[in-house]
């Protein structure tokens, strides 16, 4: 059994900080790109940030210079700190993992169940 679990959500005022963390736990072989993704009421599900397992990045345009991706291999745990929150980061946070499981080839994508995070103004 693979599971992605996040924490670290909750109610934050405008300009606001928030940490993010998801583990994956279960018969993992190896973890590959890992991620965090959003949705918003009525919207579709969108990419905030990705980042490699060598540590290579990427971010949506909306978060650039407010939010950072980072990884811990060793705990196999992928964090997503937020700073300088906007009521628009409101969301449902969801980690998403290319995962390759012991005893089966190739790369599947896992998620996480979310973490709802909501920004006052």
């Amino acid at each position: 059994q693979v599971q992605l679990v996040e924490s670290g959500g909750g109610l934050v005022q405008a300009g606001g900080s928030l940490r993010l963390s998801c583990v994956a736990s279960g018969s993992i072989f190896s973890i590959n790109a890992m991620g965090w993704y959003r949705q918003a009421p009525g919207k579709q599900r969108e990419l905030v940030a990705r980042i490699t397992r060598g540590g290579s990045t990427n971010y949506a345009d909306s978060v650039k210079g407010r939010f950072t991706i980072s990884r811990d291999n060793a705990k196999n745990t992928v964090y997503l700190q937020m700073n300088s929150l906007k009521p628009e980061d409101t969301a449902v946070y969801y980690c998403n993992a290319d995962l390759q499981l012991v005893g089966r080839p190739g790369q599947y994508p896992y998620w996480g169940q979310g973490t709802q995070v909501t920004v006052s103004s």
